[in-house]
């Protein structure tokens, strides 16, 4: 998997969201997932680390 860099921001605008979700990063085999609702599948999605 590529590695991207991170750019550190202690500040984030988003206009026109339908919301946003927190959940916790869990084990995947040997990487990570984080659990959404299926209604969201197809979508392009940002998740924020905090």
């Amino acid at each position: 998997m590529k590695q991207v860099e991170l750019e550190l921001q202690n500040h984030l605008e988003i206009d026109n969201i339908e919301g946003f979700l927190i959940r916790k990063v869990t084990k995947f085999g040997n990487g990570a997932k984080v659990d959404c609702p299926k209604e969201y599948l197809g979508r392009t999605v940002y998740l924020v680390i905090i």
